[in-house]
């Protein structure tokens, strides 16, 4: 009896744990999703918990190259960016389901984040004007009230409107660099247009027309004049250049209809995305900012969620795609440190990767990758079976697309 036992907990441990990933075991959509929400959710309670308490400068370890010049900025960044990728799970609301109290719990805790980041009088009042990078979290901050404006600003009391706004409007007398820095200072001006009408149309006007100017073919955008090898077309300009187009669009701003042509090389960007992840999950150590992590998959997330594939890309490739890339990184040892705050790495714990603006901070900006979760539970992205992802199916041998570029757009 205790061999039967022994070789069963032996099976398990080796067999287990590799035949997962095989298709056929793969946890199906409503799954993924438990999962997602699950890693979601560990990602931001650290954050949102001793936010809430008015303890968050008081709480949060400072991991950086040079730790004095990130100390000032690092707040504003973990909130700003977990709150950008959690917005479009939020807007979907309360319900009676386990997930919709779960959405409850985390639009009070970010509600109240949101008040006490704002307020001049808070222990964590955050920076907004000291230095060049609030401009830069205070963009992420307004991307997440243009993703969830039903929860996020209309459940504000006035008052934090009030001090939303006026934190948003005091980056101004932040000047942005020649590069992607110029679209923090437009979504900022776009989302103060889309609360207030206060927004700046020259700066967003700047903003859009310089990035248009910076189009370098086929999907991809140069940051600033030059083209880089890196993620920046989804850590920050794609996404937020379809955003403010979005709130021009929406308040018959955008005569030029610049959404739609973003919008389709945008739509090619997602399936060069898609490309990139091998058969394993895994994806290029390519470029700065690389401890961002699956934070490099924005656009393609956001792709998915708001319904603008490839023709040749299905959602649920998408879908299986991405948990596999999130379960890689999330599980590996090293992601958190013994309180679940993330740590530098792109694989666990690697500080060596981080660049000098690079803190504990910068390092949120992985929730993006789940955009995803703006997607009902009833929608066909969790509820298809699982579909191979283009370079899994094509190194098993089976049918996969010609590629083809996207021209003269």
């Amino acid at each position: 009896m205790m061999k039967s036992v022994l070789w069963i907990v032996i099976f398990c441990f080796f067999w287990g744990p590799c035949h997962s990933y095989g298709q056929g075991d793969m946890p199906d959509g409503k799954a993924q999703r438990a999962y997602y929400v699950q890693t979601l959710v560990r990602i931001a309670d650290p954050v949102l918990d001793a936010l809430s308490k008015n303890e968050l400068k008081k709480r949060m370890p400072l991991e950086a190259k040079y730790p004095d010049t990130r100390r000032d900025f690092m707040h504003l960044e973990a909130f700003g960016r977990l709150l950008a990728g959690m917005a479009p799970w939020l807007e979907l609301g309360p319900d009676d389901t386990e997930e919709g109290k779960l959405r409850k719990k985390y639009i009070d805790l970010s509600l109240t984040g949101i008040h006490h980041a704002t307020d001049p009088k808070s222990p964590d009042f955050m920076n907004f004007t000291e230095g060049k990078q609030p401009l830069v979290d205070a963009a992420f901050l307004a991307q997440a009230l243009l993703r969830a404006p039903h929860q996020l600003w209309d459940n504000l009391t006035e008052g934090t409107k009030e001090n939303v706004l006026n934190a948003l409007r005091s980056t101004r007398g932040i000047t942005p660099g020649y590069n992607n820095w110029i679209l923090f200072s437009g979504i900022i001006e776009a989302a103060l247009q889309q609360f207030d009408r206060s927004g700046d149309l020259m700066r967003i006007d700047y903003g859009v027309r310089q990035m248009l100017a910076w189009y370098k073919g086929d999907g991809i955008y140069g940051d600033g004049p030059e083209f880089h090898w890196d993620y920046y077309n989804s850590f920050v300009i794609q996404p937020m250049l379809l955003e403010i187009l979005q709130v021009l669009k929406e308040n018959d701003l955008d005569p030029e209809n610049n959404y739609d042509l973003v919008l389709k090389r945008a739509s090619r960007y997602a399936a060069v995305q898609e490309r990139l992840i091998s058969p394993e999950g895994t994806y290029p150590l390519l470029g700065r900012s690389i401890p961002y992590r699956f934070g490099a998959f924005q656009l393609l997330s956001k792709a998915a969620q708001l319904q603008f594939l490839p023709a040749n890309v299905t959602p649920q490739q998408v879908r299986y795609a991405l948990y596999t890339v999130i379960k890689n990184q999330i599980e590996a040892p090293g992601t958190f440190d013994k309180d679940g705050w993330l740590q530098i790495g792109f694989y666990g714990h690697q500080p060596e990767l981080a660049e000098n603006y690079i803190c504990t901070g910068s390092l949120y900006l992985c929730s993006q990758a789940f955009l995803v979760l703006g997607l009902p539970s009833s929608d066909v992205f969790w509820t298809g079976e699982n579909v191979d992802w283009t370079s899994k199916s094509a190194y098993k041998g089976k049918s996969a697309p010609i590629d083809k570029a996207l021209r003269n757009k």
